[in-house]
């Protein structure tokens, strides 16, 4: 069996052993690749059986961007809530079984739609399900009740864009190893004109299409990587999903919901406008902040893929370019938070 830096293939077999009684075999690990925080691999039994495995990244990672616990609480929290997500195995926080804490759900079968390759090869109908999905799913986890699932000591209710604010600001200090002071000029900006924050909800942090899991019918299956998962102002979530589909932050590279059927950013505003009672009318400061955050993320992914922690295997060139999409997606804050300021 080859090693596979991450896991600890012997003793996590133990482990699996003591929280499931259906394991066939030695299990083989091998790391999902497409995201760039914490890392995800699949468990396979000699059955052909599978789960997902979460755990930090390799080496050094900051104190409170990698908590295994809070993941896996949130997912918990939501198994009956009517948002779908996958059931969860159990949570290890010793770190002498793998060398980081982690945790384990079971295997949800369906479409990731990753890039555009994927998304071509599904009708166009079967795309305009998938975006309205996408909206309906956000929609009902900000409509549910944080009392009522047992997260309303999850964080602090109020201030959640000055609370990310800060927290950013502090992990771009912290991370990088550059001067970018495009980044500390918007955010000083941001500071200076946020909204009220209307009611308070669970706030996803990352949703975006290629967080989920899609049936091949359109349904979201399943919502994935809840861990930037917070409670706060839901807004953030719908200027989210228009920004991480906004081709400028891939340096052009094409992105699966610029194809037919899939909503446009007018469409997404429509779409959850139509049966949310928040107002969306400054929805633009969130997409401000949403380029100024995603700006701060990818100098963090820049920073880790440059020190080597985040296993698999990545040249050079992809490394560099990420740094170059920091600069990018800082400019388009910039240009995003003129354009707030101009219509105030």
């Amino acid at each position: 069996m080859s090693e596979v830096p991450g896991v600890n293939p012997d003793n996590l077999r133990i482990w699996f052993n003591q929280h499931l009684d259906c394991v066939d075999g030695e299990l083989s690990f091998e790391q999902i690749q497409g995201g760039h925080s914490n890392l995800t691999f699949t468990a396979r039994d000699e059955s052909n059986r599978r789960w997902v495995l979460r755990r930090p990244p390799l080496g050094q990672v900051l104190a409170t961007a990698h908590d295994m616990a809070r993941e896996h609480r949130v997912i918990s929290a939501l198994a009956d809530s009517g948002v779908p997500v996958p059931k969860v195995v159990g949570l290890c926080e010793d770190n002498k079984v793998s060398s980081a804490p982690f945790y384990v759900m079971e295997f949800v079968d369906g479409v990731v739609v990753r890039d555009v390759t994927i998304a071509e090869e599904l009708p166009v109908d079967v795309r305009r399900r998938m975006g309205q999905s996408l909206i309906e799913v956000l929609r009902n986890l900000h409509s549910v009740n944080v009392d009522d699932v047992g997260l309303g000591d999850l964080s602090r209710r109020d201030g959640y864009i000055e609370r990310q604010l800060k927290r950013w600001r502090s992990q771009f200090e912290q991370s990088t190893t550059r001067d970018i002071p495009q980044v500390l000029e918007v955010h000083q900006t941001l500071v200076s004109g946020i909204p009220p924050q209307q009611g308070v909800g669970i706030v996803h942090g990352d949703y975006r299409l290629d967080n989920t899991i899609m049936t091949r019918e359109g349904e979201v299956a399943a919502v994935l990587d809840w861990e930037l998962c917070t409670l706060g102002d839901v807004l953030s979530d719908v200027a989210g999903i228009v920004a991480y589909a906004d081709e400028r932050t891939t340096g052009g590279q094409p992105l699966p919901m610029s194809l037919e059927g899939f909503p446009s950013a007018e469409e997404v505003r429509s779409l959850y406008a139509s049966e949310s009672p928040r107002d969306l009318s400054r929805l633009d400061f969130y997409l401000a902040f949403n380029y100024w955050r995603l700006a701060c993320i990818m100098e963090g992914v820049y920073s880790r893929y440059a020190a080597g922690v985040m296993g698999g295997d990545i040249d050079q060139l992809a490394i560099t370019g990420f740094g170059d999409r920091v600069l990018v997606m800082a400019d388009l804050a910039a240009q995003a938070v003129a354009r707030v300021e101009d219509g105030r």
